[in-house]
């Protein structure tokens, strides 16, 4: 018969599940959106960015009972650097679906725990494993192949962008990595508004209509905003592996949502690029799963228990 702590536990990891599921899908609407509303992605990116700014900031001072400026002060110079690299990744995701496909851009934005593996090693001195190696080489292949798929300057440029976004991304990771005390919700606030701030001038925010500012205040708030709080809350209750794993229905969710509505199909260079990285990232997930369960002796209890909690 289970204990009462194993019971909470494995709740606790089904929680998380749902949770982080549950985000995956609010952000696999992200590209649907970019597509489906008028504005530019200069107006996209700035009212997307207020919407969610605003939403996360009245949420967090709830929450906290302080102030999000307050917040935001606290996070000293590792966390502006935070918050600056994903302004960048948020700015650039807009960016690239502006020039290329959604499955490129989306499939291309998974490379990004790869690149965040190669700068932990490098910067931190984190060891990589042999597996890990050999799947970030299947990633990059299938990077080539899909920029390969890009006939014109415009989808390539596109390409380039959802591979900066996924460093960018990747950095903020590394940096976080090295200073584990960065709040990251009010990271989020500050990096929504220097998203704001850096997409106003190239903006032109009247030019929205009533179904687009409607369309934006759900992709900040629901998209993003929704699916950051779920995030973060579903992912401290399990192991990163499983993490990286559930959040691949992003990648898998968003350029299908794109072909129901719109018809957009990726095309063979996608289909096939796309498969290297989804499969390199599929089986480095599941190894990452699986190990830690092989490596308890199948007589040993208390490591099991352990290992559950």
């Amino acid at each position: 018969m289970p204990q009462p702590g194993q019971v909470t536990a494995v709740a606790a990891t089904r929680r998380g599940a749902v949770l982080v599921a549950c985000a995956a899908m609010c952000w696999s609407s992200g590209a649907l959106i970019a597509r489906l509303v008028a504005t530019g992605p200069w107006t996209t990116n700035l009212w997307r960015s207020v919407f969610a700014s605003a939403f996360l900031a009245l949420a967090l001072s709830a929450v906290e009972r302080r102030s999000i400026v307050t917040q935001c002060r606290a996070l000293g110079a590792p966390g502006v650097a935070v918050a600056a690299c994903m302004s960048l990744s948020s700015t650039c995701f807009i960016l690239s679906l502006a020039h290329t496909s959604v499955a490129n851009t989306l499939i291309l934005m998974s490379i990004g725990p790869y690149v965040a593996g190669v700068l932990g090693w490098l910067v931190l001195g984190e060891r990589v494993a042999v597996r890990t190696w050999i799947a970030m080489g299947m990633a990059l292949a299938g990077a080539v192949v899909m920029v390969s798929g890009s006939q014109t300057r415009a989808a390539i440029l596109g390409d380039l962008l959802a591979v900066v976004m996924a460093t960018s991304f990747a950095a903020a990771t590394v940096i976080v990595r090295r200073h584990p005390e960065i709040q990251m919700a009010p990271a989020a606030v500050l990096a929504t508004a220097l998203t704001a701030l850096v997409a106003l001038p190239r903006a032109d925010p009247w030019a929205a209509s009533g179904r687009d500012l409607a369309l934006l205040a759900f992709f900040g708030v629901g998209q993003f905003g929704l699916g950051f709080m779920l995030f973060m809350t579903g992912a401290r209750l399990l192991p990163a592996a499983e993490t990286s794993l559930i959040g691949m229905l992003e990648t898998v969710l968003g350029p299908v949502w794109v072909w129901l509505v719109l018809g957009e199909r990726p095309g063979p260079a996608a289909l096939a690029g796309g498969a290297l990285i989804l499969v390199a990232l599929l089986a480095n997930t599941v190894v990452d799963l699986l190990r830690p369960r092989r490596s308890i002796a199948p007589g040993n209890a208390s490591e099991r228990r352990r290992s559950r909690g």
